[in-house]
């Protein structure tokens, strides 16, 4: 005879099962510890600061307000102001904060504690300063080839341009005059630099040769051997005597000028180094290039102290503001304006939609930049507004598609714009003199000028 099986609830099960639990340790409850009443405060005390802090600081700064509030209203009888002081510092018994002692110090509050209560208002886009328009002045002809370099002598007479056709000429800045030419380069010149404080003019070319040639005999005195292919870029520091040239070998090499010792040889990059910058301050070197980085060296320990990846294109251009600790980079995608030294971002100049060659700004704050396709963008420096689109004329003779801005530079003045063109040409650029703000007003729309950053 089977014995039948009796099927119970779940419900029961469990009940049963917590019966006996219940039995088994119901012999243990007279052993456990009494609870620690001042244990329990504390734990309430350090779970209620953690979750409500914020609000505890405020409370008891109302709570202060209102202490110092009793103690100076004189109208007040004492004992209605001890009154309000007592439960101020006291509080009521069912507050969840608890009260931990009388403020430090009883006084009205300020600054922060009044801002919380203050909307912060969107800060607000500065109004660009009036520039005046500039205009063509002066074409000059002579080079044989593409003109891809400029520079300006600091004394402001005459200024020297390389081209394609391998000479460099040096050209009167009041007339536009020739006044000599300068053979040499076997090759396109690609880069020149005046020094301010030797009668030296430095070249630097597609032969891979960077020359230092003395202006008073207009001859070639140094040589300076290193690179392993065409110099793109050379710039001269500002207080040292050393120079700095680089190119599509993808570095920078710092020479010393009386030597010619290759003091250091910069790598990083890893694609042709199309722009340099020296300047006396940190970063002493700031170097862009067609892998889409600008790098920051620190010239005395020849290393980098830090990449710049923002840009998304390469980088052909980077000039350095004359007074202000800035500079900034051009590229295809945008124009990018830096904070020296750590080369913070500061913002986006949009709207040059073209490959932009060069670049140049004055003391004024004009920046200008030129692009593969001749057309011309001025910039307001402090807030990137662009006042004035120009698109370069082609000399007669050459084709549209010759309308490309290789180099340009403001003479030492700011007020004469120097480019260099494929047309093959040198044009010179001044201020409108006949324009003012009535007749050229500024188009400024905030709306339109929030700085892009990411």
């Amino acid at each position: 005879m089977s014995e039948e099986v009796i099927k119970h609830s779940v419900h029961t099960l469990v009940f049963r099962s917590l019966k006996r639990s219940h039995d088994m340790f119901l012999s243990n409850q007279g052993l456990l510890p009494p609870i620690d009443d001042k244990a329990e405060k504390v734990l309430r005390g350090i779970k209620a600061r953690d979750s409500y802090g914020q609000v505890m600081d405020t409370v008891q700064l109302a709570q202060a307000v209102k202490q110092h509030e009793a103690r100076h209203q004189p109208d007040l009888p004492p004992e209605m102001a001890a009154e309000i002081a007592e439960t101020a510092s006291v509080g009521s018994e069912t507050a969840l904060l608890p009260f931990t002692g009388p403020a430090p110090a009883a006084a009205p509050p300020t600054g922060a504690s009044s801002a919380l209560a203050v909307p912060r208002k969107p800060p607000a886009m500065p109004k660009p300063k009036w520039h005046a328009p500039w205009k063509l002045f002066r074409v000059i002809s002579g080079h044989l080839g593409w003109v891809r370099c400029v520079a300006v002598e600091p004394g402001n007479e005459w200024f020297a341009t390389g081209a394609a056709d391998r000479v460099i000429k040096i050209w009167d800045l009041a007339n536009g005059k020739l006044k000599v030419s300068l053979t040499g380069h076997v090759s396109t010149v690609r880069g020149l630099e005046v020094s301010s404080r030797h009668p030296y003019l430095f070249s630097c070319g597609e032969d891979r040769q960077v020359k230092c040639w003395d202006l008073e005999y207009n001859k070639v005195i140094r040589h300076y051997h290193g690179h392993l292919s065409a110099v793109y870029t050379i710039s001269l520091h500002p207080t040292i005597d050393v120079l700095v040239t680089a190119g599509r070998d993808a570095t920078a090499r710092v020479w010393d000028m009386r030597t010619k010792a290759n003091v250091h040889t910069l790598t990083g990059h890893t694609d042709t180094i199309a722009s340099l910058a020296c300047q006396a301050a940190e970063p002493q070197i700031i170097t862009g290039s067609h892998d889409s980085t600008i790098r920051l060296w620190d010239l005395a320990a020849g290393k980098s102290m830090c990449t710049l990846t923002n840009h998304k294109k390469s980088v052909r251009s980077i000039v350095v503001h004359p007074s202000l600790y800035t500079f900034a980079s051009a590229s295809p995608d945008n124009i990018k304006q830096w904070k020296c030294p750590e080369g913070k971002f500061i913002q986006n100049l949009s709207g040059h939609n073209a490959i932009v060659n060069c670049m140049a700004v004055n003391p004024e704050g004009v920046l200008v930049s030129g692009g593969d396709n001749g057309t011309m963008y001025f910039w307001d420096w402090r807030t990137g507004y662009n006042f004035q689109r120009l698109q370069a004329a082609v000399q007669p003779g050459s084709m549209d598609s010759e309308a490309g801005i290789f180099s340009m530079t403001f003479d030492q003045s700011g007020s004469r714009l120097i480019t260099t063109e494929a047309d093959k040409t040198i044009k010179i650029y001044r201020e409108d003199d006949a324009a003012s703000e009535e007749t050229h007003p500024i188009n400024w729309r905030p709306e339109i000028l929030k700085r892009r950053k990411f």
